[in-house]
């Protein structure tokens, strides 16, 4: 399993020497919202505020998608993962595509 310190948006990690490019790794979730779901969300929304009903949605779906990229990158044999990046698509109307993504790579400690 990678480190989490192991994983970076940067390009770079510092103390650290890239020895092996090991290619784009990814993780993607695919969530909707539940009717049950969407009557909270619009009532919280009726008062203002956070919308946690759909925070709670949104942070699972990162979640899932970080750790099936950090799968992904340790079927290819990294030890760590650089220049990550998250990204959403809606699908559907209620559907939302949540992907994890960067760049798996081997690196050694300097």
């Amino acid at each position: 399993m990678i480190d989490n310190n192991l994983i970076t948006t940067a390009n770079s990690l510092e103390g650290y020497r890239i020895t092996r490019h090991l290619g784009v790794v990814r993780g993607i979730t695919v969530r909707s919202r539940s009717l049950l779901g969407n009557i909270a969300g619009d009532l919280q929304s009726v008062f203002g505020g956070e919308l946690s009903v759909y925070v709670e949605l949104c942070e699972k779906a990162r979640e899932e998608a970080y750790h099936r990229m950090i799968e992904h990158a340790s079927q290819r044999g990294a030890n760590a993962i650089i220049a990550m990046r998250y990204d959403a698509n809606d699908v559907g109307e209620t559907i939302t595509e949540v992907l994890a993504y960067g760049t798996a790579v081997l690196v050694e400690k300097i």
